[in-house]
């Protein structure tokens, strides 16, 4: 079966302090006219001055950096559906993210991905296969004091396991029968933990001894509230905002297995589109644009105030004492205890709340979040922004299932979940899968499975509405999702169950 998110609850990360190596610094001087560009794309308030202390760069590189990431990303979503299951992943290189590397599985795709103005580079695992390794090695570790952070690192096609054990580690892999050249153990000391102790990053208070941060301002509904970490809080607890006023009531919240949370709150809270940059100024929030790995990301937290570094690895695995977190975002930005699920945000696309980590502000450290689209699609939850409150990702008809996927298509095109790959089903049963498209669209949804030869359709929901439902039983074997637009383009989110 693909990935997992069961609810848990608990809270600390064991995680490695692990060193990667550098790209060689280059000096780039902007090109002309790369102020004056980048202002008009309105980088948010101290972003520049945060990437400039944190990464170690002047200005004129901070901005270079950021247009480089802005430039690139639509060359990375695009080589992204065009690979399919042949791609093995991306990420910026340089200290400026001035090269953009895709990963495939076959040579042929290597002048595409240089036309399009990227460095190709050929891999032995698809990143759909890399995701079934994390999922086998997950279930392994998953009872074991070894191996307390797991993920998938793009850049040498394995999946990386940090322990203070690597022996013992090694040998229940070994025993397990994971393939020992797709997994790498490293050596690490280091201990995460979540960081406990309506502006993205403002502080909050749950009884007289947990403080943690605001992520993302939201709406349910006509509802105002805001999305936190799990661990911060359980359903119907109550909130004190950061002036010791009554701010509201936890709904739902989900640790571990994944580490996210939502706050309905009272009258006297305004949701705002905005993050504080811990300056005295806000970051807007445009909107939850999922950015590549390696791009410039700023954590906001009411302990440590705002923070830059860059996006190290995605699908990363975490057991924490109280049980395993799936699903995170690893970064080299640092935090501290209280700064629990405040605001991760690259330029004005929100991307998650803070989890956890470990190091401090002082020496640097490791962070992970929890991304923001699952925690929308779970919860039908609309992000607040400056463009409007938009529709929720989910009209709450798909909320609760254990995988999720997002995307954007356009007429006629389609995509296969999970990640262009397919998950495995070990047992007979029920497969649920649910479309949710925004409003205007015509979307259709198809399950597939493997009969040793093709891929069959099992199952199809092909009403001319953006929405589809599907309920298959069927016996174990290999499934994948496929989604197609049949007319007009937009996004959707895919929420689906497993026997």
């Amino acid at each position: 079966m693909p990935r997992r998110h069961a609810v848990i609850s608990g809270c600390v990360l064991a995680v490695t302090a692990l060193v990667l190596a550098a790209a060689p610094a280059v000096a780039h001087s902007p090109a002309a006219g790369t102020s004056d560009t980048l202002a008009a794309l309105k980088p948010p308030p101290g972003m520049l001055e945060a990437l400039q202390r944190d990464l170690h760069l002047t200005r004129d590189q901070a901005e270079t950096r950021l247009l480089n990431e802005i430039r690139l990303g639509p060359v990375e979503a695009q080589l992204h559906r065009r690979l399919g299951d042949r791609f093995g992943g991306s990420w910026f290189m340089g200290s400026v993210a001035q090269i953009l590397v895709v990963a495939t599985t076959d040579p042929a795709d290597l002048p595409l991905i240089a036309a399009l103005g990227a460095r190709g580079e050929v891999v032995s695992r698809s990143l759909a296969q890399l995701n079934a390794i994390i999922d086998k090695v997950d279930t392994v570790l998953s009872t074991h004091q070894n191996g307390l952070v797991r993920y998938v690192d793009v850049r040498t096609n394995k999946v990386v396991i940090l322990s203070d054990a690597p022996s013992a580690t090694v040998a229940i892999l070994r025993a397990s029968g994971v393939d020992p050249v797709a997994v790498r153990v490293v050596s690490s000391n280091e201990r995460p933990q979540p960081l406990s102790n309506l502006v993205g990053g403002d502080a909050y208070y749950v009884g007289p001894l947990v403080s943690c941060s605001i992520g993302f301002s939201v709406l349910h509904g006509t509802q105002s509230g805001f999305v936190s970490a799990g661990h911060c809080g359980t359903a119907g607890e109550a909130t004190i905002g950061f002036n010791r006023a009554p701010q509201g009531v936890f709904q739902a919240s989900t640790f571990p297995g994944s580490d996210f949370s939502w706050v309905a709150v009272n009258g006297n809270w305004t949701p705002k589109p905005s993050v504080s940059n811990g300056n005295g100024g806000v970051v807007n929030v445009a909107g939850s644009r999922v950015a590549v790995e390696g791009a410039s990301v700023c954590r906001s937290g009411s302990a440590t105030d705002w923070h830059c570094g860059t996006i190290q690895q995605r699908n990363t695995s975490v057991s924490y004492a109280q049980g395993n977190v799936f699903g995170l975002v690893r970064t080299n930005v640092c935090a501290e205890p209280g700064d629990s699920g405040g605001s991760f945000i690259s330029v004005d696309q929100a991307q998650g709340v803070t989890s956890g980590g470990s190091g401090d502000c002082t020496l640097g450290g490791v962070t992970y979040f929890q991304p923001i689209n699952p925690i929308l699609l779970t919860y039908g939850l609309s992000l607040v922004t400056t463009a409007g409150n938009p529709p929720p990702p989910s009209t709450g008809t798909c909320t609760g299932y254990p995988h999720s996927a997002e995307g954007t298509l356009t007429s006629g095109q389609s995509v296969y979940h999970p990640s262009n790959g397919y998950y495995r089903s070990t047992a007979d049963g029920v497969h649920f899968g649910c479309l949710d498209g925004v409003d205007g669209v015509d979307f259709d949804l198809y399950l597939q499975r493997w009969d040793g030869r093709a891929w069959v359709t099992v199952a199809a929901s092909e009403s001319p509405n953006p929405d589809e439902r599907i309920s298959y039983t069927g016996p174990a074997g290999y499934y994948r999702y496929r989604v197609t637009s049949y007319s007009r383009s937009g996004s959707y989110l895919l929420g689906y169950k497993a026997p």
